[in-house]
């Protein structure tokens, strides 16, 4: 067993933080649809299968679902959805399997094949509801597939890996002598990858009420078109915050998005390509949903930091498997691939060594951030409260 202790926290964090390191490593792997997922993340969910009991393990899986939103910033989206539910139906199915079966009687390639067949159909059900339609049925055949590949694979990988694997109890022991020393870290303040304005002038908590208002605002707006500048300004936005835009990718997603909703004609027709039909009414849809949902990405990102703070236990472990995870990103630890299992084992018990503060600096929203909040709500709702 890779891991050991069963109200240990240090471990819960660390496991939480190897969730949101391969989420992270996911979000940056190209993909046809925003929602689609490997499943690396779910590495450590398997591994965590024999340690926790269920109680401790859906807080685990908590972890994996929020910090990934915070992380690639879909919090206020659909694709936070999408992971809320592909996450918790496929980490209960496994869970339940292993608790069922027993370690004897079902290897992490069964446990690994069903949960990502479970998460796909989860997903699946709700590309239908929100996004596709009747077309999802063109895409749920290789996404099915792709399901089925992936989760053997991780199953195998896991499979040797706990076999394999020598960091024990020295990794839980090490992450709980440094949380029961938490008096002694000093302060330090959020990422200074930010953009400082953006830093300083707004507080995580004020941003992120900010986008629970502007969120209506979109969601309620029956116009395509004021959509399309909402998804505009948000952008705008998020340009100004110093954060990384990725314009190609998102109009990949839109494209995507659109093609499939083309597939069934209705409304008049604009014009044909050979026997395929384009249509008024497909198209009006089509880009309809593929702005929403990236208007949706682009509002998280703007107002759902890292630095945001979450009252309770929850939030404590939560932030102690963010700070993990900044790290993690900091390790310049590459993994050459002679001796994989031995590597990771490596990387695991440096960063169970770590000693990362557990305190972090609360920025405060300053007079200047209140009118400029309230400024960007009243223009987000102006094209539903006062356009026709």
């Amino acid at each position: 067993m890779l891991l050991s202790g069963r109200k240990n926290p240090g471990t819960l964090a660390l496991l939480g933080a190897c969730c949101l390191f391969l989420s992270a490593v996911e979000y940056m792997i190209p993909k046809p649809l925003p929602f689609m997922r490997i499943g690396l993340a779910n590495l450590p969910l398997m591994l965590a299968l024999d340690i926790f009991p269920l109680p401790t393990f859906l807080i685990l899986v908590c972890i994996k679902i929020l910090g990934q939103a915070l992380i690639t910033g879909t919090l206020f989206s659909y694709i936070f959805l999408f992971s809320l539910t592909g996450t918790f139906f496929s980490a209960l199915s496994m869970y339940l399997l292993r608790r069922v079966f027993g370690r004897e009687h079902i290897t992490f390639i069964g446990i690994g094949t069903a949960g990502a067949m479970v998460s796909s159909v989860a997903q699946l059900a709700l590309a239908w509801f929100f996004i596709f339609r009747e077309n999802t049925r063109y895409i749920a055949p290789p996404f099915l597939a792709a399901g089925l590949v992936t989760g053997i694979v991780l199953g195998v990988f896991c499979e040797m890996f706990t076999r394999r694997s020598q960091s024990r109890e020295q990794i839980a022991d090490s992450r709980e002598q440094r949380i029961e020393s938490k008096e002694q870290r000093t302060e330090r303040g959020a990422s200074g990858k930010m953009n400082y304005f953006y830093e300083n002038i707004f507080s995580a908590r004020a941003l992120f009420i900010a986008g629970l208002v502007i969120m209506p605002a979109l969601l309620f707006n029956p116009s395509t078109e004021f959509r399309v500048l909402q998804f505009l300004f948000f952008w705008f936005l998020l340009w100004l915050s110093g954060k990384k835009t990725k314009p190609l990718f998102t109009l990949l997603v839109i494209a995507v998005i659109v093609a499939f909703n083309l597939i069934i004609p209705y409304g008049r027709v604009l014009f044909s390509i050979g026997v395929f039909k384009i249509t008024s009414g497909a198209l009006m849809a089509g880009i309809h949903r593929a702005v929403t949902l990236v208007a949706l990405v682009t509002l998280s990102k703007v107002t759902v930091r890292q630095d945001l703070k979450i009252p309770g236990t929850f939030g404590k472990l939560l932030g102690e498997s963010m700070r993990i995870f900044s790290s993690m990103m900091s390790l310049k630890k590459p993994f050459k691939g002679k001796n994989l299992f031995a590597e990771i084992d490596a990387f695991i018990l440096e960063l169970s060594a770590l000693d990362t503060p557990n305190v972090v600096r609360e920025q405060r929203t300053t007079p200047a951030g209140y009118v400029i909040l309230a400024i960007i709500v009243l223009l987000s709702w102006f094209p539903l409260l006062f356009l026709p």
